[in-house]
């Protein structure tokens, strides 16, 4: 009888456990940027008086559904869709206008996600910050 009551206890503490969304559904949100890596050097710290690229202050990135818009650090903004393919690569597609250098594609490597927050690195370099891979720490608005 005891057995039982354990096993019991056992399977509906399993039964309870809290089941995490996918993480397309966890990225859907506002997000803004915490810091910003252009190659190896931080110019970007979220609240600091010293960055080298204040700009970044106006980066947002609206994921919504299959829809996504884009502004960059020089306040561009970008419409289009997004993909997120298996879990490590967010793509943005179809984006109008077209960003510089681009066919309206860019291409970003996700590491670090949660609910709150997330890193991305470009997949390519950035002719806008001197042909530098950026890394940009996310944070939900």
């Amino acid at each position: 009888m005891k057995r039982s009551i354990f096993l019991f206890f056992i399977i509906g503490l399993g039964a309870c456990k809290e089941k995490i969304p996918p993480l397309s559904e966890r990225i859907q949100a506002n997000w803004i940027l915490a810091e910003v890596k252009e190659g190896a050097t931080l110019v970007y710290s979220k609240g600091a008086n010293t960055n080298i690229r204040a700009g970044y202050a106006n980066w947002r990135l609206v994921l919504s559904g299959q829809s996504v818009t884009y502004t960059e650090f020089d306040s561009h903004t970008f419409s289009g869709q997004y993909e997120l393919e298996n879990d490590t690569k967010l793509i943005l597609k179809n984006l109008t206008p077209k960003p510089s250098a681009t066919d309206g594609t860019l291409e970003f490597m996700i590491s670090d996600a949660t609910d709150k927050q997330m890193t991305l690195k470009s997949a390519i370099a950035s002719l806008k910050t001197g042909n530098s891979i950026n890394e940009y720490k996310l944070i939900k608005e």
